[in-house]
């Protein structure tokens, strides 16, 4: 008795292991995962530091690459009776149609969920190292997967009801096709579509969205599947009712979906010290702030003793309070490269740019003729001198002269009176140079 068990058992499970060990399985998961990580690694300047981004860069690669691949393979996958000629041989077989095509569309389904994890191990573990606050989101990876294994059985159905032998690579198109123009609207219908650039830096997905998108994706794969081999096709009116139950949910929620990471958004500033103005960055960034505080430090000295001179120095994103001014805008990959600053000096001054700048509205920019023109040489003079660079607008400023010939005492003092009045608008209120 136990050795007819053990014979049923081993019967029962081997075409699924012979399905995973040959064909094109094990090598879809190889192609899943070089085709995730060979565009990811040549971004890297892009996301590495920064979970959201990280994480922003694998799911947009999972669904606009990694899912067409997946499709395609799972398509080759369902026309490969048609193509041997053995089609009506399954006929014979005892298994159900079902049970037939799940044993054969699996393996794909399941070497492509390796592929996409051992790609999600790899730049997790790049990114690490130079992380601040926050963390990835598994509710992500588990949309990612659900992704993955939906299309895997979507494509093995249009692989056996399709024997044209180009249908492959034309499903992959169709499907890159399908999945990427969504992101071009505008509407909340665009979130239906599992290849939606998620605001991953700063924000997280709420507690439900994982189990919608799934129930969305996986019903769609469930009611094809059903259709195609069920011997009941009635049964498919389950999944497509939670298809489009999860679709409603999706598009009458909209941006909704996400809502800010506080361990993210919060302020971390650097060690108050006497003269030394704090920096204040998100929590993500917290990394950056030695870097940051190095490449300004040449400013801070310049404005040491100056009146009014901004204590505290805050991201762009935020308003400035009293006392505050806003640091340069940068970026990873543009300007920081793993926690370094690419160009510390482009950094400094586009920081000492942001504390001149009036962001007056350009009509009242033009009133006053020469005397606006004054303005805007002063305050490029008060910037190159910050930056301590020759201005690249006004060659041979004499504003910019006349700066740094002033005594230290005296330049202090016109310093003061000048950062009294860099948020008018009104010329005659800026003190001459």
């Amino acid at each position: 008795m136990t050795a007819s068990v053990t014979s049923g058992k081993t019967t029962a499970h081997s075409p699924l292991r012979t399905e995973l060990r040959r064909g094109i399985a094990p090598w879809t998961g190889l192609a899943v995962a070089a085709t995730l990580l060979v565009p990811l690694w040549s971004k890297a300047a892009q996301w590495q530091g920064s979970w959201g981004e990280t994480q922003s860069q694998l799911h947009a690669a999972a669904a606009l690459l990694g899912g067409p691949l997946v499709a395609a393979a799972a398509c080759w996958q369902g026309g490969r009776e048609h193509r041997r000629r053995t089609a009506e041989l399954l006929l014979s077989v005892p298994r159900s149609r079902l049970a037939q095509a799940t044993t054969a569309a699996a393996p794909i389904a399941l070497w492509a969920a390796a592929g996409y994890l051992l790609a999600l191990a790899v730049v997790f573990a790049a990114t690490a190292p130079y992380t601040g606050a926050g963390g990835p989101s598994l509710s992500v990876v588990v949309t990612d997967l659900g992704l993955l294994l939906s299309v895997a059985f979507i494509g093995f159905v249009v692989g056996r009801l399709v024997r044209w032998r180009l249908i492959a690579p034309v499903l992959a198109a169709a499907l890159y096709v399908l999945l990427g123009a969504p992101g071009y609207m505008e509407a909340d219908v665009r979130f239906l579509s599992p290849a939606e650039q998620y605001p991953l830096d700063g924000s997280v997905p709420v507690w439900w969205f994982a189990p919608v998108l799934v129930a969305w994706t996986g019903g769609i794969a469930a009611t094809a599947l059903l259709v195609y081999a069920a011997r009941r096709r009635l049964l498919a009116v389950v999944p497509l009712a939670l298809v489009v139950a999860a679709g409603a949910v999706i598009v009458h929620t909209g941006s909704g979906l996400f809502r800010d990471d506080p361990a993210v958004q919060h302020r971390v500033c650097s060690a108050a010290a006497p003269g030394t103005p704090q920096l204040c960055v998100r929590a993500s960034d917290a990394p950056l702030l030695p870097r940051m505080s190095e490449a300004l430090s040449g400013m801070f000295s310049r404005l040491a003793g100056v009146p009014g001179a901004p204590v505290r120095y805050v991201t762009p994103e935020v308003d400035p309070k009293d006392g505050e001014a806003s640091l340069g805008y940068v970026v990873r990959g543009w300007g920081i490269t793993r926690n370094e600053l690419t160009d510390p000096h482009a950094y400094l001054a586009n920081t000492a740019l942001t504390l001149v700048n009036r962001d007056c509205p350009e009509p009242r920019k033009q009133v006053g003729g020469k005397e606006a023109e004054r303005v805007e040489r002063t305050d490029d003079a008060v910037r190159s001198w910050l930056a301590d660079e020759e201005s690249p607008w006004f060659p041979d400023s004499r504003h910019l002269a006349r700066l740094k010939a002033m005594p230290d005492a005296g330049r202090k003092v016109w310093l003061g009176r000048y950062l009294a009045t860099r948020k008018s608008c009104t010329p005659a209120e800026v003190p001459a140079l």
